[in-house]
């Protein structure tokens, strides 16, 4: 199956913003007339911030990183902004106050989060992008006048009823001054930009909307002129479970962090109810394509035709076509008709801690291995299991029980198998002498 080229958008949408609207992007907006318009003519610089409060982007920030990239391809020119003073506060959780991270963490990891937004725009080109960073006009900025240039356009309020903060100023833990104050220097990154770039656009996530007005209200108030936003809705399973780092399932960008298969095995576990919304916000499948594949959930929702086409366009995208294959091979080859030995050995690790796995010494018994991993619960089920010819070991049928496990596949490792698709790797370890 060919990967889907990332480089153009649906052309049987007569403006982007329609395109946004069919696809899900838009949760919560300004005056949407007024965007359908400003979208639909001369391009604009629009802006999206990530900040560093982790090593890694994640699923949510990838949301934005793909409509930064379709409203390029629209010809509007992209910011990203990494936030290197920000990220050094961090915006207000809704339960408890945030550990607030070195200086040389935050550096690090503006670094890190910059490599990967590079991935995702054309850096050439009339409406090239541009990363940004806010500790270049925040950090010569002193308090007095931030608070005589930009506070003075704040009412207090007004700032405390925003949800993130109200929920906090009615939570046991409360709000301090610092995290309170998040609002206001992302506010004042909006202004910069109009000021700097002529940014009139913003998105973010829709739990950032009151982040993303502050914005727009104090280049209403410090210029006089109309600026935009859009916030986008958060990815949820259908039942509503959410994904990110707060609820402590994020999926990780970072390959150390969430490895490709992991990765790839996430976007083809979707449900069948969640799958062709995932299409649309996370593929650049065109509109025809994925009706094509929502017609398929609905009529052949076994063939799960549209999880694997959702799984192979997201690793790709992320992860490169080259670990996309190496993916689908470690897959086939677990769960297929694939050889084993043919599997790369940092793939293949990854793939067998995705299952019931055991670190045992070379030359254990396939009998203990069977118990170790879980695929029995005694000797005497495992005896039966290799009796009835139903174990494999790493791809060969097992007919002794005294068959040493010698992890003989790439990495050291062994596949145990019983029955046709219960799983499981074993990392073997050689004892000293």
């Amino acid at each position: 199956m060919k990967i889907h080229s990332m480089l153009a958008d649906d052309r049987d949408f007569e403006n982007v913003w329609d395109e946004l609207l069919w696809r899900g992007l838009v949760h919560v907006s300004t005056d949407r007339h007024a965007l359908r318009t400003l979208l639909a003519n001369p391009p604009v610089v629009f802006y999206c911030g990530f900040d560093p409060t982790a090593p890694s982007l994640h699923l949510g920030h990838l949301v934005q990183l793909l409509l930064l990239r379709r409203l390029q391809l629209a010809g509007h020119r992209p910011l990203a902004l990494v936030g290197g003073s920000t990220g050094l506060i961090g915006d207000p959780r809704p339960t408890a106050e945030r550990t607030l991270n070195t200086r040389e963490t935050v550096e690090e990891w503006v670094g890190r989060l910059r490599t990967q937004v590079e991935r995702y725009l054309s850096f050439e080109g009339d409406n090239a992008a541009r990363i940004v960073n806010n500790l270049d006009w925040t950090a010569p900025l002193s308090a007095i006048d931030f608070l005589r240039e930009i506070g003075k356009h704040y009412r207090v309020g007004t700032m405390l009823k925003k949800d993130a903060v109200a929920a906090r100023l009615n939570s046991d833990e409360g709000i301090s001054y610092t995290e309170f104050s998040y609002q206001i220097l992302q506010g004042m990154d909006f202004l910069e930009l109009y000021r700097q770039y002529d940014c009139v656009l913003q998105t973010g996530g829709s739990d950032q909307w009151g982040n993303l007005t502050s914005g727009t209200d104090l280049i209403r108030r410090a210029e006089g002129v109309s600026a935009h936003a859009i916030g986008t809705p958060l990815i949820t399973n259908s039942d509503g479970t959410k994904f990110g780092k707060s609820e402590g399932n994020a999926i990780w960008l970072d390959a150390d962090m969430c490895s490709p298969y992991a990765f790839y095995q996430f976007w083809l576990n979707s449900d069948d109810a969640d799958v062709v919304d995932r299409l649309k916000v996370f593929t650049f499948l065109t509109r025809a394509e994925i009706e094509e594949y929502a017609a398929q959930v609905e009529s052949e929702p076994f063939r799960r035709a549209a999880q694997k086409r959702l799984a192979l366009e997201v690793t790709a995208l992320v992860h490169g076509s080259r670990a996309t294959q190496s993916v689908i091979d470690a897959s086939d080859a677990l769960f297929g008709d694939g050889e084993l030995v043919d599997v790369d050995a940092k793939t293949l690790a990854s793939a067998l801690r995705a299952i019931p796995n055991a670190l045992l010494p070379v030359g254990t018994s396939v009998v203990h291995a069977l118990m170790a991993t879980g695929l029995v619960s005694s000797v005497s089920e495992a005896r039966r299991a290799i009796a009835q010819g139903g174990v494999s070991l790493d791809g060969v049928r097992v007919n002794r029980e005294d068959t040493p496990v010698l992890g003989s596949l790439p990495g050291s490792v062994s596949v145990l198998k019983r029955g046709r698709r219960t799983l499981a790797g074993v990392f073997t370890i050689a004892l000293a002498v």
